[in-house]
């Protein structure tokens, strides 16, 4: 990949600075869809929604489940400030399918007291987290 390609990526979150690198480009949810983004990208901010970021770098592509946040999306730089992100060796696979039942009786029980929004998070973030493994 030509370096002139490439822009820093870099993810922070509230404990940690996550990666910080250059790259060639960056997939992730927001809440107005999915967003692949390139250098020379159109300046925005957007809210991050949660599933799966791909990292592509010069010579590899990478997985994280990320939760929630924003990105700052600017022609040579992307900052994401991450509530939660996470490599796939540091899920726990049996917690996020229990996240992932238990969100999806939730949803199915829909009783007066159920806050669905809540739950369809909680399932993207479960089904983010299990798909990151799985690949």
């Amino acid at each position: 990949m030509a370096e002139n390609n490439l822009f820093t990526l870099k993810i922070i979150t509230p404990d940690r600075v996550f990666y910080e690198n250059q790259v060639s480009m960056v997939e992730f949810n927001t809440t107005e869809g999915e967003i692949g983004v390139y250098k020379r990208h159109v300046p925005t901010t957007v809210i991050v929604s949660p599933g799966i970021l791909t990292i592509t770098e010069a010579e590899e592509t990478k997985e994280a489940a990320l939760h929630a946040g924003f990105a700052e999306i600017l022609q040579d730089e992307v900052i994401i400030m991450a509530e939660i992100i996470e490599w796939p060796h540091e899920i726990d696979l049996s917690r996020a399918e229990a996240a992932r039942t238990r969100a999806q009786e939730r949803l199915s029980s829909k009783t007066p007291e159920t806050d669905l929004l809540r739950a369809e998070t909680a399932l993207q973030r479960a089904l983010a987290r299990i798909h990151v493994i799985d690949k």
